[in-house]
């Protein structure tokens, strides 16, 4: 537990904002304050003795909230798609992109394709790689974004949910991570400047998405160690890292950090993104969608809907939202649980109905239309678009739908502590 109170102290800021003197008295804390601290607010802290800096910050968090502390950089400057997605989410409910491995399964690809000339000699089988068709076959990845802004989006995710050296080790090909951000980037990039091109006046957006990865932080892959892990915190902020580092470098608009099933991996994420934001003293809107796995109302680690957003808020997301596993239908009470809750914007983007014996989706671009109409209907929702078996037929449905229903406006939560474990607790 000291490591995790450690590593949610360092997300909160506060061993950025103090630094522990080497003067102490037994188990007293005395800190020295950097130049931007106010005094009175040390003294305060020194006033009290701890054991622990995560417990010093809490106590005092307690006692003198608020504490009007400066913000953690204010050397950082937020990038320009901020006020452009700050503008297009107050006047509407925005529009995702639909999946990308059900359109990409529609063009039957053989195992050359994936290849391409590049790899044509690879000792290993590519076959499945969507991510590697950015390098290898870039009209299809360009084309699909096409057809989805095409289709009414408003923002289109990159090619690059694997792109990471943990998810592309299964395919040995862990040397082209940053290339292979920098190709979904140029995909989606063309894309978006090709319909803006078409229809004067129109922004159309691109969000870096980044995936929960092959291997987690909190469970086991053998039931018999229920102590091992595949992976550690330090590998896995290095993958996120240089992807992020490749997507931002590439020119995104946005991050988004989807299908969470573990809250560990995606506070790695968030830790690579933030210490990024600080490297390149630019600050991205970032995007978070957790994925609740069945009727328990958890994910797959099992944390609830709100001690999920407890165990993310401090990143301060513009948005957050549910994606992936389950129908629409199915979403609705945690997306209303969230909507009550996150004092940031709110996504859902479904998948297509439950998957049927085959593999497939079964609910059509009417069906998915008229349940997220009944989200935004109901006030719950500031962007919808699809997950699996969605397609650029549904994403036009979703649009038709949602167009002329006024977003949602976040919640004013009032001041509290706000913890998680699997479930939350408001002090």
């Amino acid at each position: 537990m000291r490591y995790r109170s450690a590593t949610v102290a360092g997300f909160h800021g506060f061993p950025r904002l103090c630094k522990v003197s080497k003067r102490t008295t037994g188990r007293r804390t005395v800190l020295k304050p950097p130049g931007q601290i106010k005094p009175e607010f040390i003294k305060r802290i020194n006033a009290y003795e701890y054991d622990d800096m995560f417990l010093a910050f809490c106590d005092i968090c307690l006692r003198f909230r608020p504490l009007n502390l400066p913000p953690m950089s204010a050397a950082i400057k937020e990038s320009p798609s901020f006020a452009a997605l700050r503008e297009l989410f107050a006047k509407r409910i925005a529009v995702l992109d639909g999946a990308m491995g059900s359109m990409v399964q529609t063009y039957n690809l053989s195992e050359a394709d994936f290849r391409g000339e590049r790899f044509k000699d690879f000792p290993h089988d590519l076959k499945g790689n969507n991510d590697l068709l950015c390098i290898t076959k870039p009209e299809v990845i360009e084309e699909i974004h096409r057809l989805y802004f095409e289709a009414g989006a408003d923002i289109v995710e990159t090619n690059s949910f694997s792109a990471t050296t943990i998810g592309m080790a299964d395919y040995h090909l862990e040397s082209i991570v940053t290339e292979l951000n920098h190709a979904a980037v140029a995909c989606a990039l063309r894309a978006a400047r090709a319909a803006e091109a078409a229809t004067p006046g129109r922004k159309c957006f691109v969000a870096g998405a980044i995936g929960p990865l092959n291997r987690t932080l909190s469970m086991s892959p053998d039931v018999n160690r229920p102590d091992f892990r595949a992976v550690t915190w330090n590998q896995v902020v290095e993958a996120y890292t240089e992807q992020i580092r490749a997507l931002i470098d590439a020119g995104v608009d946005a991050l988004l950090v989807e299908t969470i099933f573990d809250t560990l991996n995606a506070k790695a994420a968030i830790f690579a993104i933030e210490n990024l934001f600080e490297e390149k003293a630019v600050r991205l809107p970032v995007m978070i969608s957790v994925t609740i796995t069945d009727a328990s109302g958890r994910t797959l680690s099992g944390q609830t809907t709100e001690a999920f957003y407890n165990s993310i808020r401090h990143a301060k997301p513009f948005s957050v939202g549910i994606n992936c596993a389950l129908g629409g239908r199915a979403m609705r009470p945690y997306i209303e649980e969230l909507a009550r809750i996150a004092d940031c914007h709110i996504t859902c983007y479904p998948n297509a109905g439950l998957p049927n014996a085959f593999g497939g989706y079964d609910e059509t671009p009417d069906d998915m239309g008229a349940v997220l109409r009944e989200f935004a209907e109901a006030g719950l929702v500031n962007m919808v678009g699809g997950c699996c078996g969605s397609t650029p037929p549904h994403i036009k449905a979703i649009a038709n739908a949602v167009r002329g229903v006024p977003p949602r406006k976040p919640s004013t939560i009032p001041t509290a502590l706000r913890l998680s474990g699997l479930e939350p607790l408001t002090a």
